[in-house]
């Protein structure tokens, strides 16, 4: 090789040695202050509706009209805040839900076409295991359909013991076994539950009673909105008396316990009032400092202590941390309680600024 030739190569080493080679990813990488930390999802998409279906073995088997109600009217206003999770079916061409099912069907009724969606590849022997940690730690669905989802993933697990299904989903023995009790009642309580019309709490009270005694008590539960701590004493005198499967009998025997205990009057100021009284109070009205003395010996406020302040606040956090996002939504009951919250914050720190 001639010296020039040399030289030539030499440079050409260096100038390729001096620029940095880039690959395609990089060339598409986005390289804005915002965009640090963050990597795009290629799961994320926008699905047609009519390309979704729901899961047949999904254990969510009642959905609220009017909560759905609620959900479809917010989604018309401000969409759908998050993406539902779903799986590909490629026998089928469809999309199948794996989560959010009640934004699915609420994006119907708002009217939408589609929905932001996660695509997903959930293996079938944890479908309904994340389904059913959702919901129950959300505490999301209804007592009965989780028994019978628990049951369901217990069959799937390869009818292993209880524990491990406690621990599979993430709950306590205990309140799997509290759970499962509901399938030991008439179909028609189990409705009941399913409805809304009992809570798991007050049916619990039902267990152990013969037909007629259940039929009388879920009776007085329903009507009287009787608390579970109530209706379970009823049921251990029910129990104890030893009275024969008559219905006639049960509810006459209920009617005597109640009148010989009878239940504590209910209290008139509920939480939205007693926040609004703090309120009013915080601005120096003497009235009302007396209306808020006034509520606050009718529910029993105990003494001002800030470790309680503090504790109660933190376990507001805690539930606030479990909270779905379309629970937060205006409409939402917990929206309302929140926003009182806020204002009656707003209010006392004012008055002491």
């Amino acid at each position: 090789m001639s010296s020039a030739s040399a030289i030539e190569s030499a440079a050409s080493q260096s100038a390729t040695r001096g620029r940095r080679r880039f690959t395609v990813d990089e060339l598409f990488t986005d390289h804005r202050p915002q965009a640090v930390g963050v990597t795009d999802m290629p799961t994320a998409k926008e699905i047609r509706l009519d390309r979704i279906v729901a899961d047949p073995d999904q254990p969510r088997r009642t959905f609220d009209d009017g909560k759905l109600g609620e959900l479809s009217a917010s989604i018309q206003i401000e969409g759908v805040l998050q993406p539902i999770v779903v799986r590909y079916d490629e026998s089928r061409d469809t999309y199948v839900i794996v989560h959010g099912e009640r934004r699915w069907r609420a994006a119907q009724s708002a009217g939408l076409v589609a929905i932001p969606a996660i695509v997903r590849d959930v293996p079938a022997n944890r479908r309904l295991v994340q389904q059913l940690m959702e919901n129950i730690i959300r505490d999301d669905l209804n007592a009965v359909d989780r028994a019978a989802a628990l049951r369901s993933l217990k069959r799937q697990l390869g009818d292993v013991a209880w524990d491990q299904v406690a621990d599979a989903v993430g709950i306590r023995k205990s309140r799997l076994f509290q759970l499962l009790g509901t399938e030991k009642l008439p179909d028609s309580i189990q409705a009941d539950i399913r409805a809304g019309r009992l809570s798991e709490k007050q049916s619990r009270a039902l267990q152990g009673l013969s037909p007629a005694q259940q039929e009388a008590l879920r009776d007085a539960i329903v009507s009287d909105d009787l608390s579970a701590d109530e209706a379970m004493r009823l049921s251990r005198q029910l129990r104890a008396a030893k009275l024969p499967d008559d219905l006639a009998i049960a509810v006459e025997a209920i009617a005597e316990l109640r009148a010989a205990h009878p239940a504590p009057e209910p209290l008139t100021v509920d939480a939205g009032s007693l926040l609004a009284t703090i309120a009013d109070a915080a601005g120096g009205s003497r009235a009302a400092r007396q209306a808020l003395l006034k509520a606050a010996d009718e529910v029993a406020a105990p003494p001002y202590d800030p470790q309680r302040l503090q504790a109660e606040v933190f376990a507001l956090a805690r539930t606030l941390a479990r909270t779905p996002t379309d629970e937060l939504l205006p409409g939402s009951s917990a929206y309302l309680a929140l926003a009182t919250l806020a204002t009656t914050r707003d209010e006392l720190l004012r008055s002491r600024g």
